[in-house]
């Protein structure tokens, strides 16, 4: 770690190292006694991963390394799945609802999978969650919480939480409506009848021994808490695993900001400090509602995947986390071209710039070198007209706009010529309309078309842009944005598009003034021409 780096680290504003200075803060005498720092992610796998999960780990392990840029205490990171909860409903997006409705109640890990290829529901979602983070090389540590409750890695805890449990009460009870207040329990037994996670009330009858004493099914009985016999309301849970795993760090979503008040107030009742926090703001689906993952609302990580790069996802994901993002396929074409402006930016930066960019946390400081010499939004405005449905035909043009690039040598460029084909064959092209010019449009566009007629085909995007603006300036349009409009729609079928000139040089001057001369065909006959097969 160089002195340079660490010092501005120190400074930087950048959210993962404010973030990480509250570590710092946490232990300015250094390490804690465990002897490392602590960084938890929860997840309840009641339904799939989605990439709201991801992106809470992603942020966490952003504020990890940030951390271990400051400090050389040693770090972990939990990926903590609560997967001995009761199954509450049926998830919508899941096969065997019925089955799963027979089972309501019961711990996720003793529900059968219904997709019919792991031990439990929980172990089917747990392994999807494990695929999710392996497939971005995150470094954590997967834990189980049937696994640990059973092993009686919390039975310290639970005697804890059961010592303490009439002032665990008192936190809670003032929180929740009269009705629920009669039956509420902090424990909750796993049913040696049913095997259902029981919402009953409970007395304590050993706390040392873990005995507490319910009604099931009629019947009063005695039972132990411990090594699995029972877990805990999801609030108390949190707190009791704060306190037993003792995490220094972890962050959750906006709609949870009531159970870190209370669980932080719990912990703080076993005698324990409750970890440094970060809330987010949610995702949103295209509607402007919460993702969801029992819904299956908003893009599940493959969607992304087939249509963006994962480097883009991870920028989408890092910028303002406190601010409410709408996450649907629209935003993966911008998410793109911002992440490569960010990252073209980067080598010329001193430290202090570089530690705010966002791909420095994309990448840990280990920004790849190749550039792009077209933008993702060019590519995709390219791939989606007519005769251009291919990669071999994109990379074509590609090819004599920057002859010395290949899939070889640019294998990033490649990535993104497959993208901008599936993109624009999916999203881009169903919805072109090019519509007939205007007769004071037609005018501009036979300028325009007299103006690169006059140009040598190889003379480059910026002297093909100055034709467009002086063509533009030429005629009655009430602004240069109403001339951009009128070529992005007449020419392209989109009410945005590309910087006219890059297009051009992309496309070649022969094809772009054949897109001309079709579009000012249309003035004349009450439909528009064939395409024309563009000439790579």
């Amino acid at each position: 770690m160089t002195t340079d780096l660490r010092t501005a680290a120190m400074d930087s504003k950048a959210w993962p190292f404010e973030e990480a200075r509250k570590l710092l803060k946490r232990y300015p005498n250094g390490a804690p006694p465990k002897g490392h720092i602590l960084f938890e992610t929860g997840y309840g796998p009641s339904g799939l991963p989605h990439i709201g999960t991801f992106n809470e780990v992603l942020r966490t392990t952003m504020v990890r390394r940030a951390f271990e840029t400051l400090s050389d205490v040693p770090t972990r990171l939990v990926a903590f799945s609560d997967d001995m909860d009761g199954l509450r409903k049926v998830p919508d997006n899941v096969p065997n609802k019925e089955m799963l409705a027979a089972n309501l109640g019961k711990p996720l890990t003793a529900i059968p999978d219904p997709f019919g290829k792991f031990e439990s529901f929980a172990h089917h979602n747990n392994a999807m969650l494990r695929d999710f983070l392996d497939r971005f090389g995150f470094e954590y540590e997967f834990m189980s919480s049937t696994e640990q409750y059973r092993a009686g890695r919390f039975d310290d805890a639970l005697r804890a939480i059961l010592r303490n449990y009439d002032a665990i009460m008192g936190v809670m009870l003032p929180t929740l409506r009269a009705e629920r207040q009669a039956t509420y329990s902090p424990v909750l037994p796993i049913s040696p009848k049913s095997g259902i996670v029981l919402q009953v009330p409970v007395t304590v009858i050993d706390a040392e021994n873990g005995i507490v004493s319910f009604e099931d099914e009629g019947e009063r009985i005695e039972h132990s808490i411990l090594s699995g016999g029972a877990k805990l309301q999801w609030k108390v849970d949190w707190a009791m695993r704060w306190y037993a795993l003792d995490v220094d760090y972890e962050m959750s979503g906006k709609d949870l900001i009531d159970s870190v008040t209370q669980a932080s107030k719990i912990v703080r009742v076993l005698g324990h400090r409750p970890p440094e926090t970060l809330t987010y703001e949610m995702f949103l689906d295209e509607k402007g509602e919460k993702i969801s993952k029992s819904k299956g609302n908003g893009l599940s990580l493959e969607q992304w995947l087939t249509y963006g790069t994962e480097e883009s996802l991870a920028f989408y994901a890092y910028r303002e986390p406190k601010k409410a993002k709408q996450l649907h396929m629209g935003v993966i074409p911008r998410a793109i071209d911002e992440y490569w402006q960010f990252r073209g930016n980067y080598a010329g930066q001193e430290w202090p710039q570089k530690l705010g960019n966002p791909v420095h946390h994309v990448h840990n400081g280990k920004v790849p070198d190749e550039a792009l010499p077209v933008t993702f939004g060019l590519l995709l405005n390219l791939a989606s007209l007519p005769g251009v449905g291919d990669a071999e035909t994109l990379w074509g043009f590609v090819r004599r706009y920057a002859p010395d690039t290949s899939p070889e040598k640019n294998p990033a460029l490649d990535q993104l010529i497959g993208y901008a084909v599936a993109y624009g064959r999916d999203f881009v092209a169903p919805t072109l309309k090019r519509r007939p010019p205007t007769a004071m449009e037609a005018d501009a566009l036979r300028d325009l078309d007299a103006r690169l007629a006059a140009l040598a085909p190889e003379a480059g995007a910026e002297a093909f842009q100055n034709e467009v603006y002086e063509a533009g300036k030429a005629h009655p349009f009430e602004s240069l944005r109403d001339w951009f409009r009128t070529l992005y729609e007449t020419l392209l079928g989109s009410e945005q598009g590309p910087r006219m000139g890059s297009f051009i040089a992309l496309y070649g001057l022969e094809n772009s003034r054949k897109l001309i001369a079709e579009t000012l065909d249309a003035v004349e006959s009450a439909s528009p021409a064939a395409p024309t097969q563009p000439a790579a």
